[in-house]
This record gives structure tokens, C-alpha cells and sequence, in this order.
């Protein structure tokens, strides 16, 4: 075991160096700002202005009016149907989708999107609707949106905002595009990807989930892709807000005589993808910088294509806002094996360490760790060490064989995953647990390399999640965790290749398109993947296609596919296929495949092993695995790194009845912190928005909402009362569907 001294590599003007700083780091790396102990950088006042609250990312506000003695008599101030209406004023029937928007409020106008990517203007008082807008529907995609951003120069107020393949910019005050940008007030977000590549990436799925981060005219953007062989560029961009032009752009796979470059085969980035930000960015802008955390590389589960480290994805990076020049980056992965993006945006604060005020970048990881870094250096504040991990991997396969653990704080969830950490709600829950277990590899911690033979995953959709977390001003963190397991199993496509021969056309197109997130079997892996072998009870063939083509929800675009691929697809997914027909145009196209990949640079590429199985580790009722708590809601505080509290965050009512301690639930969605002394969280299966008492973690309000919450609250002041409002969009982990704006305030 060997201890890093906060290692870390920052870049300096025309060069990189190598930087290495012991215990005493905070002394050459940090700031004294007098006695601001835990303080929150760039405040809100009485709106909502920004995505998290502020730039800072804090999901804090300084209002007080709500407050631990009164919250119990919050009622609804407002509801406002986000919907979609016929003519008749009846919701259209449609494929349930969520909404995952955390809105703004920017001088009392609250902004929002909807399920369909509708962004609407309401008054944040009343929730009457100002304006609304509905995006094209050429090359759109219904994927999630998680918020919109504001710009203003004077008279020209914008509303900035992602749906499907592009960036709009919108007048503020009546939901216009603005003709100025880009073209006719839109701007494709494949602009600039394609820089110093031989294939064109102009057909592959890009949108972005996350709104970007406005520093002066420039727009940060990051992106949503694609995980597998097809993925896109996953590059930072920084675009020019008046005209839409793209000013800069960060390679996350870094390009011939580009820093990081020599930690990829010299050839990676003509065909690896992703390594994308896609969980949002913050900006300090005194300094000038923009933090964000980014994700694995394509594709996920093997790496063999891709020896090194892999720089810069699972990095958090600091870059500056307006020239995208790196500053530095700290990598919380090297060669990830394991689909552990960074999920949430970062986090900035100032904290009191070793007697001093440090400015610093808060960035909490799907594994359950939490990294406090020097917002100038990037050096970790609390000691770190590195371990060696298993690397007995795949064939072909380049495991890492170190990886680094932060001391401080403690993991949010589980590292490991032995016997005694499987579910005890009851003596067959636990038997059917412990058979799957049995068949795994031992020991099964976090960095098992996947393998044929199957293996638990945990740290893949667990710890922190999307919706982020909060910080107050005196340096305590509050986060939502979840604790999951996953059953993965890979399997060798040149085997699989030996079984598509006798595949029909369609069955050879879902192999190669589509097995990797359903399955070869096509069972999927719950909601988040679902089970397509009785897809056409809830789709038509037309219906299939249309999304086979623009993608939908977490699903990617295949717009490469030809129209013979997507009918045949589409025939096998509906058993209306005539195999004996197509069985040799499989093999006929899986040649011409073959001869257009090596055509096109290797693009997309085929990694040499898939998944076969990929679904979570349940019991056979369908509940988590591993022993509860499923859901935690955590304190932190920053300034010593000790847990303050750590409560379970959700319930199921129906293992309550029968006597099971509460064992929370999978939350999704983050909470907002307020003066008030308190902290407001939906995000449960059960449904409820709770307000907990930020200092105990004790439950002080909590109200049953027309649907599930998967999403993030925000509190803003309107005409002297305060409000808290979240969006219901339900329809998340076979959840019912819903589309509502719920506003709550004082009797």
C-alpha cells in the first residue's frame, strides 16, 4: 500500500509540469480570505437564478422566512400542468417520460421544461404561464432535460437551453428564438466535434441533459453520448452566447501533441468516444474558471482498445472559461473498466483547514466518495492512498493495477461486497441473494474487472447521483446516496460473431446495436433498460422505428442505421420477421459491415467483449440485494471531513407495515439547503418531497406529491413570501406518470 502526498498535475502556461506537494499543501496552495469558515461562494438572493442555485453549484439560499418552527404549515401556493394538451384541453397520450428539471427564477419569472422539451415562462407567484415554447422536431430526440440557463446584456435578456440535437437561445421575456444565434436562434451541437477526425459525426446521437454555465458571452457546454462502440466526441465546448459561435473546444480524448495525449494508443481518438460531461459544471468567476467532473470512455465494461490511463476521462478539470485553456485535473478513475462516470456537477465553498480558509471544489463520485480539491491546484485537501486492485481482466484487456482512496471522508456506500452485506429483510430474500452470490468471483470489491463468468458491480449506480448535492456556509455537505448492486456478465463477440451467422438480419442489427444495454436476450435490466420481448403490447412498428432513429430518454440516436437495418430491427423486435428471408442478408451485411468499418477509421468500432447480462442484483421480489439502507441522506462536514449525521431517505410502505425498519430508497434528485435551517429533498420511490432539519437530520415536514419527484427543489422569494417548488414528472423505475409543477408556501 503506498500513500500518495496529494499528487496532482497541474497546467501551467505554455507547458505542464508535474507537481508534487506533501501534508503541508495548504500552505503553497490555498488563500487566507480572514475568518470565512465554511462560507458559500456567490450567494443567490431572492431568486433561483442558475442551475444549483448559484454558479457555485451550493443549492443553498440565504432565505429564512421558512424555517424549522413553521415548516409544518407549508399547503400548495400553486400547481401548473406541464402536460402536454389536445385541443380539447385533454393531456396527449403519450409514452411516459420523465422530468428531471430543476427550473430557475430570475426576477420573478420562473423557467422550466417539460417532458416533451417544452421550455415554458410562468410567474413564480401565481404559476400563470408567460410563454411557452416547443422545439423543432427535426432530428429531435426526447432525451432528459435538467434545467435551462439565463444571460443578460442590458435589454437583451436570453433563456439558453438544450433539446435534442441543439442549443437554443430564447428571448427571455417571450420565449423567441433569437435570430442572431446560430441559425434562426438554434445552434447543432455537433458543431466542432469533428475537428481532426476521418468519420463523420454528424449522424451519431449528441444533446445535453444538463444545462451549461455562463461565464461574461461564453456558454460552457458539456454533452450527453452515446456508451458504446458508436459513442461521439464527449468535448467540452465554450460557445459565444450573442452569436451561437463556437469559440473553443477541450478534447476530453486528447488529439495528436495535446496533454494527455501519450495516456491513450496513439490512434484513440479516431475512434473512442464519450469521456463526457454530461452531470453540469460550475464557474468561479473571479477567478475565471469553469470545474466539471467527466465520464468513462467508450465503450463501457472493456478497455482493451484503449490502453493507459485515459485522460481525461473520470477526471474533475478545471479549464479557463474563456479560452478553455487547462488549468489542471485531478483523474478519480484510471481506465475505467467499470462505467463509473463522475454523475453531478461540482460543488464550490470555502472551508477552514489547518487553521486557514481554503477555496475549494467539492465533487462526490457514483462509488460514494467525496473529494474536497484546492480550487487553484487541484490537490486533495484530505490524504489519499494508492492500492493496488485486481487485474486479472478480460483477454486483450489493460486493467490499471493502482487505483486511488481517499481517507477522508468515509464512502458514502459500500466498497466491497462480502456475505454478510446481502439483504436480511427477510430468510428468502437472503437465501436468493446468497445463491447468485456464490457464483462470484471473490473478492468482490468495486474493482473486479469484469469477466465472462459474472461478477456483482457496485459503485456503477450507487453513491451520489445526478441531482448533486448542497453545502451551507459553514462547510457541511449534505448528500443523497444510494446503495445498488449490479449483475454483469460479458461475453466475446468473436464467439457471439460464430451464433450471428445463423441470425436473421434484424437479430444480427440488435446483437450489434442494441444488446449491449437489453441484453442478448432482450430482458433488459428494469426501468432503465426495459425488457423488450412484449414491445409491441406498448409500441407500434412506426413508433419503434421513429425512436430506433431519434432515440429517446438515456437511449442514443441510430440515425447510421439504413432503413433496411431499421426495418429488420424492428421486425425481430416484433417477431414479424421472416428469418429464413433475411438470414442471408445478415450475412451479407455482417460482411459489407465489416468492409464499410475498416472504410470509415474503425468507426464505430466493435470492442472485443460485450455484456450479456446486465441488470440490477435484486431479490425475488424485486428489492435491492445488498442489506439496507438502500437510501441515505448524509452530512459532511468539510472543513474536518466527519460524518454528522446519516439518516435513511425514503421508505416502502408496504415492508414498513410488516415490521422491516425503514430501508430508504433509491433517490433521484438532490436537495437545496436554506438559512432557515433546513434542507428540502424529494427524489424517493414513495413519492414525498421531506424537509429535514439541516442540523439532525431529523424529519420536520413531508407531503405525499401527485407523482414521483425525480428531481431537484428549488426556494425563491416572490412579492415577500417564500416559496419551494418541484417538478412531479413521475414515470422514473416503472413509476406512475405525472407532469406537474407543485409551489408550496406558508398559511
Amino acid at each position: 500500500m503506498k500513500k500518495i502526498f496529494l499528487y496532482n498535475k497541474i497546467a501551467v502556461p505554455d507547458k505542464t509540469a508535474w507537481v508534487f506537494l506533501g501534508v503541508c499543501l495548504v500552505a503553497a496552495g490555498c488563500r487566507d480570505h480572514g475568518s470565512r469558515k465554511g462560507q458559500v461562494a456567490m450567494e443567490a438572493g431572492t431568486d433561483y437564478p442558475v442551475y444549483g442555485g448559484n454558479k457555485a453549484g451550493n443549492r443553498y439560499s440565504p432565505l429564512r422566512q421558512i424555517d424549522t418552527t413553521n415548516v409544518k404549515d407549508l399547503q400548495i401556493a400553486w400547481t401548473y400542468d406541464a402536460r402536454e394538451k389536445q385541443d380539447t384541453g385533454n393531456p396527449v397520450r403519450q409514452r411516459p417520460r420523465e422530468i428531471q428539471c430543476q427550473p430557475i427564477v430570475v426576477n420573478g419569472v420562473l423557467y422550466g421544461t417539460n417532458s416533451k422539451l417544452a421550455v415554458f415562462a410562468l410567474n413564480a407567484g401565481t404559476g400563470e404561464q408567460l410563454w411557452k415554447f416547443e422545439p423543432i422536431q427535426e432530428r429531435q430526440r426526447f432525451n432528459t432535460n435538467r434545467g435551462v440557463a439565463y444571460w443578460e446584456n442590458g435589454d437583451d435578456k436570453r433563456i439558453l437551453y438544450t433539446a435534442g440535437a441543439w442549443l437554443y437561445a430564447l428571448d427571455a421575456r417571450t420565449g423567441k428564438p433569437i435570430n442572431g444565434f446560430g441559425n434562426g436562434g438554434k445552434v447543432d451541437l455537433h458543431e466542432g466535434l469533428g475537428a481532426g477526425l476521418h468519420h463523420d459525426v454528424n449522424t451519431l446521437s449528441v444533446t445535453a441533459t444538463t444545462p451549461g454555465v455562463v461565464y461574461k458571452n461564453v456558454l460552457v457546454l458539456g454533452s450527453s453520448v452515446s456508451e458504446s462502440g458508436d459513442a461521439a466526441p464527449g468535448h467540452v465546448r465554450g460557445f459565444d452566447i450573442v452569436s451561437g459561435r463556437l469559440l473553443w473546444t477541450f478534447h476530453t480524448v486528447p488529439q495528436p501533441g495535446e496533454a494527455g495525449y501519450d495516456t491513450w494508443p496513439k490512434d484513440a481518438y479516431e475512434k473512442i468516444g464519450a469521456a463526457n460531461n454530461w452531470g453540469g459544471l460550475a464557474v468561479d468567476e473571479k477567478r475565471g474558471a469553469v470545474y466539471f467532473g467527466t465520464g468513462s470512455p467508450a465503450s463501457d465494461f472493456y478497455g482493451g482498445d484503449r490502453a493507459g490511463t485515459n485522460l481525461f476521462a473520470n477526471c474533475v478539470v478545471s479549464l479557463d472559461a474563456e479560452t478553455g485553456k487547462l488549468k489542471w485535473y485531478f483523474q478519480t478513475i484510471r481506465h475505467d473498466l467499470w462505467d463509473r462516470d463522475i454523475p453531478c456537477p461540482p460543488n464550490l465553498a470555502t472551508v477552514s483547514h489547518n487553521g486557514r480558509n481554503v477555496d475549494v471544489v467539492i465533487q462526490a463520485t457514483k462509488d460514494g466518495l467525496v473529494y474536497v480539491l484546492d480550487r487553484d491546484s487541484g490537490i486533495s485537501l484530505f490524504p489519499i492512498e494508492e492500492r493496488p486492485v485486481p487485474v486479472a481482466g478480460l483477454p486483450g484487456e489493460h486493467p490499471w493495477p493502482t487505483q486511488i482512496f481517499p481517507l477522508k471522508p468515509l464512502p458514502l456506500c459500500r466498497q466491497s461486497l462480502t456475505e454478510e452485506d446481502l439483504t436480511d429483510i427477510s430468510p428468502e430474500s437472503h437465501a436468493f441473494a446468497k445463491e447468485r452470490f456464490d457464483k462470484t468471483p471473490q473478492p468482490n470489491t468495486k474493482f473486479m474487472p469484469p469477466n465472462e463468468g459474472g461478477t456483482l458491480l457496485i459503485g456503477y449506480s450507487g453513491g451520489a447521483e445526478w441531482g448533486g448535492n448542497a453545502v451551507d456556509p459553514e462547510g457541511v455537505l449534505y448528500q443523497n446516496a444510494n446503495e445498488d448492486a449490479w449483475d454483469l456478465q460479458m461475453v466475446d463477440v468473436t464467439v457471439l460473431n460464430k451464433e450471428l451467422a445463423s441470425f436473421s438480419h434484424g437479430n444480427l442489427v440488435y446483437a450489434k446495436n442494441c444488446s449491449f444495454c437489453h441484453g442478448m436476450d432482450r430482458k433488459g435490466s428494469g426501468s432503465q433498460f426495459p425488457n423488450l420481448l412484449n414491445i409491441g403490447a406498448r409500441r407500434s412498428a412506426t413508433e419503434i422505428n421513429a425512436i430506433v432513429k431519434t432515440g429517446a430518454g438515456r437511449m442514443p440516436s441510430f440515425a447510421y442505421l439504413s432503413d433496411d437495418d431499421r426495418n429488420a430491427l424492428v421486425g425481430f423486435l416484433l417477431n414479424t420477421e421472416d428469418k429464413k428471408k433475411t438470414a442471408k442478408i445478415a450475412s451479407e451485411h455482417s460482411n459489407d459491415m465489416d468492409t464499410a468499418v475498416k472504410k470509415k477509421g474503425e468507426f464505430p468500432y466493435e470492442p472485443r467483449y460485450i455484456s450479456k447480462v446486465w441488470r440490477k442484483f435484486t431479490d425475488q421480489d424485486g428489492y435491492n440485494a445488498v442489506k439496507p439502507p438502500w437510501g441515505t441522506l448524509n452530512a459532511i462536514d468539510l472543513n474536518t471531513g466527519d460524518y454528522l449525521w446519516r439518516v435513511p431517505l425514503g421508505e416502502f410502505p408496504e415492508l414498513t407495515k410488516k415490521g422491516i425498519p425503514i430501508t430508504g430508497t433509491q433517490s433521484y434528485g438532490g436537495p437545496v439547503v436554506t438559512a432557515g435551517g433546513l434542507l428540502f429533498i424529494a427524489g424517493t420511490r414513495d413519492e414525498k418531497i421531506r424537509a429535514f432539519n439541516r442540523k439532525t437530520g431529523k424529519v420536520v415536514w413531508e407531503y405525499q406529491l401527485p407523482a414521483g419527484a425525480f428531481a431537484t427543489p428549488i426556494t425563491y422569494e416572490k412579492d415577500g413570501k417564500q416559496y419551494v417548488v418541484i417538478a412531479a414528472g413521475g414515470a422514473k423505475e416503472g413509476s406512475k406518470p405525472g407532469g406537474w409543477y407543485v409551489a408550496f408556501t406558508l398559511k
